[in-house]
């Protein structure tokens, strides 16, 4: 039996780790069980920071959403110092044209910074856009981290702070009345005083939680040498179901698809299919770029598409999971807000909308 870490955190992706460097560096003694480094879930993602883009209705999440935005410049500043290494953060801004047949919805809040741009402005704020493009909205707060760096970052800052990464795949969380009292694992079994469930879309696989596959297919492209530019995208474009996300180095990420076909692992004809079109007609200059790269991954997601945070119905087990297509956003928020409750049993009042009951019974037994 291995044992003495304050807290054991099952669940080695953005999340995970994010809320270990955070209750690390509040004086916990941390250990994290995680089955693969490579992480697919969060090569999932593009790494926008996008909660305007994304259309959040006025709600709890989009105050969560809009908070960890405003945490991020000092969280991975943070990141970057104690590490040396750097996270691809950058405030790029977020472009979503309109185009011909499509509603020319205004933004959800109009306190938030926003500005519509008309079919000649648009073009002047990102030449190349397709011709069926009439104008779009311009969300300047927005922003992107690259996901990769950002993961990699996080796994150096657990070595350079000295926190125990468990190489292993968890089985079963074993349970005493209302507490857990250990996991087993294929690296042995584990106890702590305090868990946290941070498996995203295989936390159902350990408890009765309504968390759920949601694949996502998505591909890159590259700037051809002969460009003249190292990036001619200067800002996301963030279409009707499509994203194309420039990185600095030349890389334009695309993506990406929602499918519930559970853990099916693949890239399939179809869904590069309708990623490249929707692309090309957004930016139809991708149409001439070198395909990089084709991948795949599997969101946490829930019934109403937000996360799973806070308290469980066992005393000891704190729920950090189902955030769906905002892990990367929301990782600095829910480090903060989740070692202040267990830090100091702080906690913040905007829990409450992200309490596990809102499904049922799920998670009771």
């Amino acid at each position: 039996m291995n044992s003495s870490k304050d807290i054991l955190i099952i669940g080695g992706g953005i999340i995970g780790l994010s809320l270990a460097v955070e209750l690390k560096l509040r004086g916990a003694s941390v250990a994290v069980l995680t089955a693969d480094s490579k992480q697919p879930t969060a090569r999932a993602a593009a790494g926008m920071l996008a909660p305007q883009a994304e259309r959040i209705p006025p709600s709890p999440m989009l105050d969560l959403c809009l908070q960890s935005r405003a945490l991020y410049p000092a969280w991975v500043e943070q990141l970057e110092n104690i590490t040396g290494l750097k996270t691809g953060y950058w405030r790029s801004g977020i472009l979503a044209p309109v185009c011909q047949n499509e509603p020319q919805e205004k933004p959800l809040l109009s306190t938030l910074n926003s500005q519509w741009l008309d079919r000649d402005t648009v073009r002047q704020h990102q030449f190349g856009l397709g011709q069926e493009v009439i104008g779009g909205w311009w969300y300047p707060d927005d922003a992107q981290v690259d996901n990769r760096a950002l993961f990699r970052t996080l796994q150096a800052a657990t070595k350079e702070l000295q926190i125990e990464i468990i190489q292993g795949n968890a089985g079963e969380i074993i349970r005493q009345g209302n507490r857990v009292v250990g996991i087993e694992t294929t690296a042995g079994k584990f106890q702590a005083d305090r868990y946290v469930l941070a498996a995203g879309p295989w936390s159902e696989k350990l408890l009765d939680i309504s968390v759920f596959p949601r694949k996502g297919q998505m591909l890159s492209v590259c700037v051809p040498e002969d460009c003249g530019v190292i990036q001619p995208l200067q800002t996301v474009l963030f279409g009707t179901g499509i994203y194309i996300v420039p990185r600095q180095d030349g890389r334009i990420i695309i993506g990406a698809t929602s499918e519930n076909v559970d853990f099916t692992p693949g890239n399939t004809p179809a869904g590069m299919q309708s990623l490249l079109a929707g692309a090309i007609k957004l930016y139809p200059e991708l149409q001439n770029y070198p395909i990089l790269e084709f991948w795949w991954g599997f969101r946490p997601a829930t019934p109403d598409e937000w996360p799973i945070l806070g308290a469980s119905a066992w005393e000891n087990l704190t729920w950090a999971t189902g955030h769906y297509r905002n892990g990367i956003l929301l990782a600095p928020v829910t480090a903060k807000l989740l070692a202040d409750l267990m830090g100091n049993q702080n906690s913040d009042p905007l829990l409450a909308a992200f309490h596990y009951s809102r499904f049922g019974a799920s998670a009771l037994t």
